[in-house]
């Protein structure tokens, strides 16, 4: 064999490799999912830690600086013509992850981007009919939606240091709550009461050109979990029954992957959306910190996925997407409070034609991602490179 000759097949071979490995690496999403999602340049993060803002804080009655050590973990909706977005706060009340006391902060914004905020919280734990659940640890991790009559339902982790449970509260202006409590309560005489429950996703869908709470088979659906994706139905948005399978247990839909990026978690995100080609439910996956995980990705670290499920069955799970939409790149999402790096979802909205994800960044900031339906161009979350 010549030398001319070797070359040519040498090159054939490096060409053919190169082709797989790129085949492997590259995320190219099913017509099914959303993205790609893009960072907007020099705006994240939206949302940061202020050190001057105060409170007075039921609990102590004396006046905290609630927001001063942390900012993140975000829900989101619109309301006359702005989005809001609900961000979990952190104060300076203890020293690590789950010892200080959350509140939710309010802020408001024209173009999704730019955000004026509220010098005091909006929901927090009072002196009321949830304070057993909710003191001293507070109200954590919400998400949000609205009815197409204009009620927005907040779902989100009531934490007394002892069992996090799922609340519920509604409200008509997003400022001014009514809380419901735990939303297991009386189902099944009280069986999953007292189970550790979070992360509830709501399904909605787009009416017109308005993201609303709906139904499916006549009731209204979450998904929830931070270990599995299960599953819950009510018919009135404030009691809710888990879904069991045939033994009475919770009826697991989903549950981590070894080898992938949710390895070790699959967490429930923002909304889930009723789409022509079914539900699109969005979750954090969690990495596996030893060989289970994706070693493309740090161990421990939180990234964005995708899930389908049936429009006509939503327990019916059809397909996932194998390679994170979102990771952490950022610097600001790779330090703070979780520095394996997190993007952790939980509020998306329907704004001006535009999908806008909101994220979590290290358990410590709030950021942004945009997704423009009409634009196909789409960001590789391994490379940063657009297709």
């Amino acid at each position: 064999m010549n030398k001319q000759l070797r070359q040519i097949i040498t090159l054939f071979f490096l060409i053919f490799f190169a082709q797989i490995s790129t085949a492997q690496d590259k995320n190219i999403l099913p017509d099914w999912a959303f993205g790609g999602f893009t960072r907007p340049a020099g705006i994240n993060p939206i949302i940061s830690p202020d050190i001057d803002a105060t409170f007075l804080d039921p609990m102590s009655k004396s006046t905290i600086h609630w927001e001063a050590n942390d900012t993140f973990n975000p829900a989101a909706t619109v309301k006359n013509g702005r989005i809001v977005v609900l961000y979990r706060s952190e104060d300076k009340s203890g020293v690590n992850i789950g010892t200080r006391t959350s509140r939710l902060g309010y802020a408001s914004s024209t173009d999704g981007r730019h955000f004026t905020r509220k010098t005091e919280p909006v929901f927090y734990p009072a002196d009321d009919s949830q304070k057993e659940y909710e003191w001293p640890g507070g109200c954590e991790d919400p998400r949000v939606a609205v009815t197409e009559d204009g009620t927005y339902v907040v779902l989100y982790t009531q934490w007394n240091r002892k069992v996090p449970r799922l609340g519920v509260a509604t409200s008509k202006d997003l400022i001014h709550w009514d809380k419901h409590g735990p939303i297991f309560k009386t189902a099944y005489d009280g069986k999953f009461f007292n189970i550790a429950s979070k992360s509830a996703s709501i399904l909605t869908q787009l009416k017109g050109d308005k993201q609303v709470i709906a139904k499916v088979n006549g009731k209204y659906f979450i998904y929830w979990g931070e270990q599995h994706v299960y599953a819950a139905t009510s018919t009135n948005l404030v009691d809710w029954s888990p879904l069991v399978d045939d033994k009475g247990d919770l009826l697991i839909l989903a549950s981590p992957r070894k080898g992938f990026f949710d390895s070790d978690l699959t967490e429930c995100g923002p909304p889930a959306i009723l789409t022509k080609k079914g539900i699109i439910l969005f979750y954090n996956g969690k990495n596996h910190l030893g060989n289970g995980g994706d070693k493309r990705f740090n161990g421990n670290s939180y990234c964005a996925g995708q899930m389908l499920f049936d429009k006509a069955d939503p327990t019916k799970l059809m397909a996932r997407l194998d390679v994170p939409f979102l990771r952490p790149m950022e610097p600001f999402e790779k330090s703070g409070q979780y520095v394996n790096g997190t993007v952790f979802i939980e509020g998306m909205a329907w704004f001006k034609h535009k999908w806008y994800l909101y994220y979590g960044c290290a358990d410590s900031r709030v950021g942004v991602a945009v997704y423009d339906p009409t634009h196909p161009a789409a960001p590789d979350p391994i490379t940063n490179e657009v297709k």
